[in-house]
């Protein structure tokens, strides 16, 4: 009697999970693929935090107080000088400025003052900005000549001696110059906000005492390119 084998196929097992179901080179492709899908999200975050968020932001301009005193003879150029503080005679910048000190006067008289000292990179770009001997001079956006740097001599010493017990305030010191005949001296003294934005500008703003309410008067320095700051 002959007898038939029949092979029963196995039935094939029903997961709770559809991927159990996949044939497995379909399913370890499919973890790899994620895999890699991690992978490049995990870097593409870590060059985004990476990345600056912003730009980086320049220096702020440093601010400190001076003592600022303008003073010529009434018939002469006008002096413009800087101290750290009023006890000392050797100033930190002295300038004489080619406006005659009546022409001042009658400026200061609007209540608005804005000196503007220039001169040019390209050829005075590497000396220090307070060691340029000569300037291009605008007063109120009028062209008025030239300043010039200079040294304090034994008469400017002892024209700040003499006015070293005002703090603030304005006066007149006869004979100022010391020389037999020299005209009387006009002043005004007063502290003044020191502001240096980088190696190219500096400026200097008159702080108003209580008997000048309204007077303003800024002191500007400033290397340009190719003279385009008038």
């Amino acid at each position: 009697m002959n007898s038939t084998t029949r092979t029963t196929a196995p039935k094939k097992r029903l997961s709770t999970s559809l991927r159990d179901d996949q044939p497995e080179g379909t399913n370890q492709a499919s973890k790899n693929q994620d895999r890699d899908s991690q992978t490049s999200s995990t870097s593409s975050d870590t060059v985004s935090a990476a990345a600056p968020t912003s730009p980086i932001s320049q220096p702020r301009p440093s601010r400190s107080m001076v003592v600022g005193t303008i003073f010529g003879p009434r018939r002469g150029h006008v002096w413009f000088c800087v101290q750290h503080d009023r006890l000392s005679s050797k100033p930190t910048l002295l300038l004489e400025l080619s406006i005659l000190t009546n022409q001042l006067v009658k400026e200061m008289r609007g209540g608005h003052v804005r000196i503007a000292l220039e001169c040019d990179k390209s050829e005075l770009g590497s000396c220090p900005l307070r060691s340029v001997p000569v300037w291009t001079m605008c007063c109120n956006g009028r062209k008025l000549g030239f300043a010039a740097k200079r040294k304090a001599s034994e008469r400017v010493r002892s024209l700040l001696k003499t006015m070293q017990s005002t703090t603030v305030g304005a006066g007149v010191i006869p004979g100022g110059f010391g020389s037999p005949g020299s005209e009387e001296v006009i002043y005004m003294r007063a502290n003044y906000e020191h502001v240096v934005g980088n190696g190219d500008s500096e400026s200097f703003h008159l702080i108003n005492p209580d008997e000048y309410p309204g007077q303003e008067f800024s002191m500007f320095l400033i290397r340009s390119t190719n003279g385009n700051f008038f």
